[in-house]
């Protein structure tokens, strides 16, 4: 006998729960006319993923309460459904000193209206992004049910991780394991996410579904590429990443057990790191964009490689007629960079402006002449430069309601290399955890693939050949004040990303005025960052929720 199921990888929105009822509920309708007799939909599917504070709020509870009661309502007359809801379930009883929290991270199973069974998520995650000690309590039990002769034991995405609940709901008569998942993406996740699965299947001799979230939520992406696993550890089905999906499986059983199979159709493969990273950023961009309802988005435009590399990236995610790029030229910009940005905006059909910052500049050195008298021009010349930039960006997203996408880097974030209340100036920082080596893979690849028919070859090839430059002085490049970006980027990944020491990077061929040099910077900038605009993450460590570091502090490795 089979047992059809379908795994529904959508994309919610924190805290709309009428909305995301509604999506849990034409999804199983759907999979219902298909034949499946079970739907498995991602971790807190109800609220979305992650609603934190929201979740200490009473009201915020109740109504997820009332959302999970229609989903219910609504499919009962489905006979011999069973759908698997993501939930947040109980409140909090407040004393006069503390907050006595008992909410439980719950997958509830629903059946011709009825709650028939229940699971409350035991291994609760407290690194990196994660702070759900701070919302739930754990859980105890095990949640095992019955769909047309087949045992399912659920899990809840950090369960899978260990062995102990999958053993437990081994050990209560489960057949098949059903995880729900909402695991944020970095580049590498998949793939070590897949091999993780087998050792649970290998572990514990049970076949295995993850359902898993898609979508963009604040500076966080959930990929998606949900998959079943047979009782051997091999992929049999796997969802696409980075779209909403609907992923058909089939629960055989026999005299050796129930196992799982699929279509041939039903295994997509894996995306290159390129195209994922890709495919994460334009996700970022148009769900954030999306989501919070801005009407386009606005960026500044230099015939840099990060202004370029943002503006095809925006084009992908909302579209061309939704973009406006303004060139704001200084006395220092070169001629190619007129050239190049004209050359790029007529590539891919986008507004486009050119705006002089030279008057402005005069006017501000004019304002300023009796104070600056008798001192040399510095870095003070350039930050105004930027920071009038960023004040004309701001103006025009103030009138127009569309979102200033900045363009800076995790090279530049990391040592400082921007400018508060300048470049830094905006609403969205789309490749602030892309390392400047990973921006000119990233502008080659693009240039190769055209993944949304958006437009080939959008970038000029000399955007991508010559040397970077902020151009704010004569003749200035990157690298007169910062390491080799091969250098540099090695640095921040194995010193901020991978915690390593300064005496191990020295030992390992780094030359020590440079690992001494990269490391002071990211120390000294500390404080640029925490007033830096939310932006992407797509690496396993990065600024923002990542990265906590005092911006007072005398430690010194």
């Amino acid at each position: 006998m089979t047992l059809q199921i379908r795994v529904a990888q959508l994309n919610f929105v924190v805290g709309d729960m009428p909305g995301n009822a509604r999506k849990i509920i034409d999804a199983a309708q759907a999979a219902y006319a298909q034949g499946a007799r079970l739907l498995v939909t991602p971790e807190l599917s109800i609220c979305g993923y992650a609603a934190e504070d929201l979740l200490l709020r009473p009201a915020f509870i109740d109504a997820c309460d009332d959302a999970l009661k229609t989903v219910a309502r609504e499919l009962a007359g489905l006979k011999g459904l069973h759908v698997v809801v993501g939930h947040p379930e109980g409140g909090g009883v407040r004393t006069r000193s503390v907050a006595v929290t008992r909410r439980h991270n719950r997958a509830s199973v629903l059946c011709e209206g009825l709650v028939v069974a229940h699971y409350d998520k035991r291994e609760l995650p407290n690194y990196q992004v994660f702070d759900e000690r701070r919302y739930f309590t754990p859980g105890q039990g095990v949640g095992v049910f019955e769909v047309d002769g087949v045992k399912v034991g659920l899990l809840i995405c950090e369960d899978a991780w260990f062995d102990e609940p999958a053993r437990l709901a081994r050990d209560a008569g489960a057949q098949v394991l059903a995880v729900l998942n909402a695991s944020p993406f970095h580049a590498g996740k998949g793939a070590e996410r897949e091999q993780r699965m087998r050792e649970r299947v290998a572990d514990c001799g049970l076949p295995l579904i993850y359902a898993h979230l898609v979508g963009g939520q604040d500076e966080v992406i959930f990929e998606g590429r949900s998959f079943a696993l047979n009782a051997q550890g091999q992929v049999v089905a796997r969802a696409e990443g980075f779209r909403e999906a609907d992923l058909a499986v089939r629960a055989e059983r026999s005299p050796q057990g129930v196992d799982l199979t699929a279509g041939a159709d039903a295994l997509v493969p894996l995306a290159t790191p390129d195209a994922e990273l890709w495919d994460a950023l334009v996700l970022g961009v148009r769900d954030y964009l999306g989501k919070n309802g801005f009407k386009g988005a606005i960026l500044g435009l230099s015939g840099g490689i990060d202004s370029a590399l943002v503006l095809a990236i925006a084009v992908d995610a909302i579209g061309a007629d939704k973009i406006h790029a303004v060139m704001m030229p200084s006395p220092y910009t070169a001629d190619i960079s007129w050239i190049d940005s004209r050359d790029m905006v007529k590539r891919l059909n986008v507004r486009y402006d050119e705006i002089s910052i030279a008057p402005l500049f005069d006017g501000f050195k004019q304002a300023l002449s009796a104070q600056f008298e008798g001192l040399k021009e510095d870095t003070t010349e350039e930050n105004i430069q930027a920071r009038i930039r960023g004040t004309l960006l701001m103006a025009l997203s103030n009138k127009t309601g569309a979102i200033v996408l900045t363009t800076g880097n995790k090279s530049e974030m990391a040592t400082g290399y921007c400018t508060l209340y300048g470049d830094m100036a905006g609403g969205f920082a789309v490749i602030k955890d892309v390392v400047k080596t990973r921006v000119f893979d990233l502008a080659r690849w693009r240039n190769l693939n055209d993944p949304y028919g958006t437009g080939s070859q959008p970038i000029p090839e000399r955007i991508i050949t010559r040397p970077p430059s902020a151009e704010l002085r004569p003749d200035q490049k990157d690298q007169d004040s910062l390491p080799a970006y091969e250098v540099l980027d090695a640095i921040i990944q194995r010193y901020m990303e991978n915690d390593e020491g300064v005496e191990a990077l020295i030992a390992d061929g780094f030359e020590r005025a440079d690992v001494e040099k990269v490391t002071r910077l990211i120390k000294l900038n500390e404080y640029k960052r925490r007033q830096a605009t939310v932006g992407i993450r797509v690496t396993h460590r990065s600024f923002g929720k990542d990265w906590r570091y005092p911006m007072t502090n005398k430690f010194r490795a």
